[in-house]
């Protein structure tokens, strides 16, 4: 089962659903945004783990908005949803800070792999971090105990 909160951002009514069941069934918390205004105001409000976004939307293009919620969430994980591959799009993510690029459509098990394999990343990565501080701490103490700074 899976965890975490997720956000996904597409304005095609019946996409947005259909992966909202989909990702509520593996036991993840989802909310949803239709434009990329609603999408920037959620992620300003609330935390999430990862963004599904959709590249194109009504008021912006996805990759624009890939950039400013990079820019305001850098460690969420943010996944490309596209039905429009075409290799700029792709090197534009990529440098916008996009962690995976999936083209529509897109089968529900390659889906929910990468969604786990991008949380699991983020888990090791959140620990490796958590780790290194206690350690800087703990060498901290020792060095206090023995009189050296």
């Amino acid at each position: 089962m899976g965890g975490g909160r997720l956000l996904i951002v597409d304005d095609d009514e019946h996409i947005l659903r259909n992966l909202e069941k989909i990702l509520r069934l593996e036991g993840y918390e989802t909310d949803t945004a239709r434009t990329g205004l609603e999408a920037i105001k959620k992620t300003k409000r609330n935390f999430y783990n990862l963004v599904l976004l959709d590249i194109k939307l009504p008021d912006m293009e996805g990759t624009e908005l890939l950039k400013k919620i990079h820019e305001t969430s850098p460690r969420m994980i943010k996944i490309m949803i596209t039905g429009y591959p075409n290799l700029e799009n792709a090197i534009k993510s990529l440098n916008f800070g996009a962690d995976a690029y999936l083209v529509k459509p897109v089968s529900v098990e390659e889906l929910l792999d990468v969604v786990k394999r991008k949380l699991d990343e983020q888990k090791s990565m959140e620990k490796m971090t958590e780790e290194k501080v206690k350690k800087w701490i703990e060498t901290r103490i020792q060095k206090l105990r023995h009189g050296v700074l």
